[in-house]
């Protein structure tokens, strides 16, 4: 009986060894994750230095399917592309806000991300969409690849995007009076907005046909394209409006604009136009 007891004992025993040996062996002898930092390159470096540090601001120029809309022909921008554009949206847009609004108004109230695309991202009815704005975190800006510092009509355009973008951004964080812009051109706003030209959305008290989709994009135009535009520009614009009535309406909500900026963030909006011309010539010039 003795002797059959540890019989069953020892086997027991190797039974369980076996069982230890097997789970063992089957456990995998290195990691199967990949922890490897990818190497820093030169562009990354300057990025951290001029964005995400002072700002907070990432960049993201690398493809990465889950930040673009797939069903678009879409890629990323040229390398040599990338440094270009990101200093002309630094020096134009960040400097001035910098200058203006104070060293740390950016920093607080700006968008996480930004996205830079290389092509056109062409729509349905022949517009292009030239950014993106998503829930203040995230601005994606198209046509990185067709940037060029030497063309002040190129440069208006490639800026035209952040800067209106940004002014969603400013809007989504303080509100601006929708109750008084909304008077001011209540008939014109059409979804249909693509099929007039600028000049024809002047003439009935829009700064832009892209004005005309709402109150928010007309509230983002009008506040953008006094920002691209030198004053000069800007007046020459009002110049070859015929309507008297559209003119007055333009000044309206350049008004607006400029109580807004005002009163929800203590900027003088003149100031800040005048120092994004002051740095759009810098850039022109350099």
């Amino acid at each position: 009986m003795k002797s059959s007891k540890y019989t069953k004992i020892t086997g027991l025993f190797l039974l369980i060894i076996a069982l230890v040996s097997c789970a063992h062996e089957e456990q995998p002898g290195e990691s199967q994750l990949d922890y490897t930092q990818p190497t820093k390159t030169a562009l990354d470096n300057w990025i951290t230095v001029n964005y995400l540090n002072p700002y907070n601001i990432n960049v993201q120029y690398k493809w990465n399917q889950n930040t673009v809309d797939n069903n678009r022909f879409l890629f990323p921008p040229l390398i040599e592309k990338v440094q270009p554009a990101l200093e002309i949206v630094q020096k134009i847009w960040l400097d001035s806000y910098r200058v203006v609004g104070g060293a740390d108004f950016v920093k607080k109230i700006a968008p996480r991300e930004i996205v830079l695309i290389g092509g056109v991202n062409l729509n349905t009815v022949g517009t292009r969409t030239l950014g993106l704005a998503e829930g203040g975190q995230r601005v994606t800006l198209f046509e990185t690849d067709y940037v060029n510092k030497k063309n002040r009509a190129n440069i208006k355009e490639f800026l035209h995007t952040i800067q209106h973008e940004y002014i969603h951004i400013l809007n989504q964080n303080k509100p601006f009076d929708e109750k008084s812009w909304a008077a001011i051109t209540p008939a014109g706003y059409t979804a249909s907005w693509h099929l007039y030209t600028d000049e024809e959305s002047n003439e009935i008290g829009f700064i832009t046909n892209y004005s005309r989709m709402n109150i928010n994009e007309d509230f983002a135009e009008m506040a953008s394209m006094m920002l691209i535009n030198s004053k000069t520009e800007y007046a020459a614009i009002l110049a070859g409006i015929t309507s008297q009535t559209a003119v007055a309406q333009i000044k309206a909500k350049e008004a607006l604009v400029v109580k807004y900026f005002k009163d929800a963030y203590n900027m003088d909006f003149y100031a800040l136009r005048d120092e994004a011309e002051k740095n759009t010539n810098a850039v022109l010039n350099n």
